[in-house]
């Protein structure tokens, strides 16, 4: 008896084994990020302000994937993130909120910490290239959109969930997305690729945006494309909180297999002065995924430029 129940033991010992390997089988875990450090200048109207200082940033993204019986694609995200702050000291280490998705086909849900219809990219190229190590300038540079997805809620503590989901087919792509924020905000846009170029519109509201009870409804769209070493991208948004029709673009040129100039103006349309802002820089590959970057440029009336060294892995 003693010996069928050493048996019976091993026998239950392997087979929870066994049904703890295939789980890990079918599951993943991977870690990914980039790191990047420099010198970061701005222009200050303050006498006496400290204008450069040290620029980095390091991100871990860690995300949990796996597939059910029938199919369905799970995943999950969480992001670990430290910055300089304007005096060039590094913080401590944040971590996000999460992110999940569900994907079969053409359709995938995202939910949570996620990116909105507009900040996604799914339809409209909203920021195009950007310019110098942080992209400090970009086609979009002060419109103000998207007011959500990825935002901090009224209380500065905690993130306010995004659900969106995206259905694809061949070239041609559909997206909405609901954010549950103290004043609500829908999108939706469509997007459609043909041979080397890329077109894409987005539509969305915002509950208050203008004032209590005065929702501020918006629109971006963009078109964009490669010919030869050059690539562009094209960008107009309107909203009801802006006076003005916004509009920017941006260019990318390889000059050779490793080095790329880039030049990026936007008008904002909003109220005041100084609502542009342009730069130009480049980037230039030193293999195995770090490349050296920089820019220089005009952003609101001030100088801005940078310069330094980005690695993902």
């Amino acid at each position: 008896m003693k010996t069928e129940g050493k048996l019976m033991k091993k026998v239950l010992f392997a087979t929870t084994a066994l049904v703890a390997t295939a789980g890990m089988a079918a599951a993943e875990v991977s870690f990914g990020g980039f790191g990047r450090f420099g010198l970061f200048y701005q222009e200050s109207a303050v006498p006496g302000a400290d204008e450069t200082r040290i620029e980095q940033r390091f991100r871990l993204t860690v995300t949990g994937t796996t597939t059910s019986d029938n199919g369905l694609e799970f995943e999950g995200r969480i992001r670990f993130q430290s910055d300089e702050n304007a005096a060039g000291a590094s913080n401590v280490v944040n971590r996000s909120a999460p992110g999940f998705a569900v994907s079969t086909g053409g359709f995938r849900l995202d939910v949570g910490h996620v990116s909105d219809v507009i900040d996604s990219g799914d339809v409209v190229n909203y920021y195009g290239y950007g310019v110098g190590l942080t992209s400090f300038i970009e086609q979009s540079s002060g419109h103000g959109l998207p007011a959500s997805g990825f935002g901090t809620s009224a209380d500065g503590a905690t993130i306010d969930p995004t659900v969106k989901l995206r259905y694809t087919a061949g070239d041609f792509t559909v997206s909405a997305s609901y954010t549950d924020a103290l004043n609500e905000e829908f999108q939706i846009g469509v997007g459609y690729n043909f041979g080397n170029y890329s077109a894409g519109i987005a539509f969305g509201t915002a509950e208050n945006g203008v004032g209590p009870g005065v929702d501020n409804d918006f629109v971006a769209a963009s078109f964009g494309g490669e010919i030869g070493a050059l690539a562009f991208s094209l960008l107009i948004t309107d909203q009801d909180t802006n006076p003005d029709t916004g509009y920017g673009f941006s260019v990318k040129y390889d000059i050779g297999a490793a080095t790329e100039i880039r030049f990026a103006y936007s008008e904002s349309g909003a109220a005041g002065a100084n609502t542009d802002a342009y730069g130009i820089g480049f980037r230039h590959s030193l293999g195995g995924g770090v490349s050296l970057q920089g820019g220089i440029g005009d952003n609101g009336g001030n100088t801005t430029a940078d310069l330094g060294v980005i690695f993902n892995f």
